[in-house]
Formats: C-alpha cells, sequence, structure tokens
C-alpha cells in the first residue's frame, strides 16, 4: 500500500473547521514528508501558525482534533512564550553616549555639479568652509559630486584614496579643510581606483582631518524600466564588500550610498549596532525620485528609529542623468526636519540625539520584536511515496 501526503499549510488549514484553528496548531504527519530543509518523518509532530510559518512547539497541548481530510493534530492555546533575549539576534548593542550631549549642527551641501573636476573640487571647498562657518559640526555631501554621474566619466575622475596626495585630489582637499574648520565631513561618494578595479566610495573625515573610514557602494544600480530610465553601474563599478559604522565626534555614524537605502537589512544592522545616524549620499532620478526618494528615507528612520540623512547632486537638466535632488534630513518618527528642492543649496537641520531615546521609549520596538519567531521556512512539498 502506498500512501501520500500532498498540499501544503494552507490547504491543512483550509480543511479544518474555523473553531479548531487557535492561534497556532500541531499535527502528526501520517507519512514521511520532504522539504527542503528539514525532514518530518511519520510520527513527528511540529507547530505552525495559521499564517504558515514555522514555530517551535515550546507550550502544553490543549486539544486534539482531526480535520475533515483525515489529519489528526492537536490545537495549542497560545504562541510561543515569547524570549526577549531572542529579540534581535546577534543581540543589538545599546546606544552609545555621544560626545557633548548629542546635540549638533548639521549641514548637508546640495552641490552642482560639473564636468571640470578642479572647479567641482573647490566650490566643495567653499560649501563646506561657508556651512562650517554657519555653525555645522557635520557636513554631509553628495554621491559622485566631483564628476558627472555616468559610466563614461567614472574611471576619468577616479582617484586613489589610499595613496592620497596627488593621487587623490578630492580626499587631499577634504582632509585639509576637515582639520581647518573642526568639523566632521561625511564626503559624498566618489569613484575610486583600487587593484585595478573602480568603486563607489564614501570617505568620513573627523575635525583633525583624519580619515576616519571608507565605504564602497555595496549595491550597485542595476535598473531598467522601459521608456524611463535604464542604467548599470556594473558596467564599469565594482560592489563593495562591507558595512561601515563608525564613531565620531559628531556620534556613531552609518553609512550607505543611493541604492543601499533600497535594502532595508542594512539599516536594520546599522541600528543594532547603536549608529545614531544614518547617511546615503544618494542621486535619484527623475523617475524614482518622485516615487521613492522621501518614502525609503521615512521608512528607513521610522523602522528602526533612527535619524536618516541624504545628500543629492543639484539637478542639472542638461545632464546625461539628471540627479532628483531635494536633499533631506528626518527624524527617527519619520519627521522631516529639513529640505530642499532641486536647485543647489546647503539645508541646515539641529540634531538631538537624546530624541532616540525619547522616540525609542515612546514606542518600545526593539523590546517588541519577535525575534523567536523571524524564521521563514520552504513550506513547498514535494511526493513522497512509502513502500508498504
Amino acid at each position: 500500500m502506498r500512501a501520500r501526503l500532498i498540499g501544503n499549510i494552507a490547504s491543512l488549514t483550509s480543511c479544518l473547521h474555523p473553531r479548531l484553528l487557535p492561534q497556532s496548531f500541531a499535527f502528526t504527519a501520517p507519512v514521511s514528508v520532504c522539504r527542503k530543509e528539514f525532514l518530518l518523518t511519520s510520527g513527528q509532530a511540529l507547530s505552525f501558525s495559521p499564517s504558515g510559518f514555522l514555530h517551535h512547539r515550546t507550550e502544553s497541548l490543549s486539544r486534539n482534533f482531526v480535520s475533515r481530510r483525515g489529519y489528526k493534530g492537536t490545537t495549542v492555546a497560545m504562541a510561543p512564550e515569547f524570549q526577549p533575549q531572542l529579540a534581535r539576534q546577534p543581540p543589538s548593542e545599546p546606544l552609545p553616549k555621544a560626545p557633548n550631549g548629542g546635540k549638533y549642527k548639521l549641514a548637508v551641501c546640495q552641490l552642482s555639479v560639473t564636468s571640470d573636476k578642479e572647479k567641482n573640487i573647490a566650490h566643495a571647498r567653499e560649501k563646506i568652509e561657508a556651512a562650517a562657518d554657519n555653525g555645522a559640526q557635520l557636513v554631509v555631501l553628495p554621491e559622485m559630486w566631483n564628476c558627472p554621474y555616468s559610466n563614461d566619466s567614472f574611471p576619468i575622475y577616479a582617484e586613489d584614496i589610499d595613496a592620497g596626495f596627488d593621487a587623490s585630489p578630492s580626499t587631499a582637499m577634504l582632509a585639509e579643510v576637515a582639520r581647518k574648520k573642526k568639523v566632521t565631513i561625511v564626503a559624498g561618494s566618489i569613484p575610486e581606483r583600487s587593484s585595478g578595479n573602480l568603486y563607489n566610495t564614501c570617505c568620513v573625515f573627523d575635525k583633525n582631518g583624519e580619515l576616519k573610514a571608507k565605504f564602497r557602494k555595496i549595491h550597485l544600480f542595476d535598473i531598467d524600466i522601459p521608456g524611463k530610465i535604464t542604467f548599470k553601474e556594473s558596467d564599469s563599478l565594482t560592489p563593495g564588500e562591507g558595512l561601515c559604522v563608525v564613531d565620531t565626534d559628531v556620534g556613531r555614524i552609518a553609512l550607505g550610498i543611493c541604492y543601499d537605502i533600497r535594502f532595508p537589512e542594512m539599516a536594520m544592522l546599522y541600528s543594532a549596532r547603536g549608529a545614531h545616524i544614518i547617511c546615503y549620499p544618494g542621486a535619484f532620478n527623475m523617475t524614482t525620485g518622485p516615487l521613492h526618494w522621501e518614502l525609503l528615507q521615512k521608512a528607513r528612520a521610522v523602522d528602526n528609529q533612527i535619524f536618516v540623512v541624504t545628500c543629492s547632486p543639484a539637478r542639472d537638466p542638461s545632464a546625461g542623468y539628471i540627479a532628483w535632488g531635494h536633499s533631506t534630513v528626518v527624524g527617527p518618527f519619520g519627521e522631516i526636519l529639513a529640505t530642499t528642492e532641486h536647485e543647489e543649496a546647503t539645508i541646515f537641520a539641529d540634531i538631538d540625539y537624546s530624541q532616540l531615546d525619547t522616540r525609542r521609549q515612546n514606542m518600545p520596538l526593539e523590546l517588541q520584536r519577535r525575534g523567536d519567531l523571524y524564521h521563514l521556512t520552504d513550506v513547498t512539498r514535494k511526493d513522497v511515496v512509502k513502500s508498504s
């Protein structure tokens, strides 16, 4: 005699009477069930929520049931007991104590970019100095501020950041002005040449002009929206291979570049590592900008109860790639603290890191996470034949 167990969790739950569907249930398999991630043999019992997510059964079982299709099982009175220590794995780090009471003035410089590299560098210096003179302690620059945003330009304008000095005039200027003005700079991004590869790279300089961190864009901008925009950064650039959190005189800063903002896992990890603020230099375009730019910033800020800063180049209608602009600072409750339109501008925002604690006390998401349940299991089944 041969027997088969066919279907999935959805079909199993659909055959149960609604009154037999508690918060979760367990069933005993009459035959072996082969899954990609585990093997359930005859007689073994596992618990499932009605939504189909697998979890470990840790509580006492309450009553038996038999479905109309003949499955036998036992209803469970409640979901697994909450284990706060599993809320996030690995465990989150507490927010570090920020220097100077955690209150800072931030400047975001939305710069016009030309094909003249020397002019771009001199212009960036001018805007950084002006921001510092207006009291900014942290200055953020745009993505690809020293060159036009194009695959043809990246290899021409690329610099050897590690070599420094004449090999990297952009970073040499940044180090000098940071030291001169005693300001921390999240230096947008420039094309970097290293070991035969090109990267989209963001540097952070402290107020002493020291290079504190270097982050290479992880998720390259490869998209094709017919009739709208097609761009493939991977035609010229190589993706980075690591995340970056850096402690500075203005708090713990996390870095992403443009397309990286679309990947919430990065922001979640940064928040778990105690970042106060995530800076995303970025150059969204006229298609994705109006649809997603502000939405993504607010999503990353609200999901992680963290400050989010974006800095775009100013819009140039004559450019091959037209940037959306609209550089923005978003608070941990999704509130816009500062923003601008598409023209060149410097915006300022007063940042108070105590708001992070306040919002996390108002709405303690970190303590309420169900890390013990956030595990996906492939529930696709293959027919398994058992010989008599």
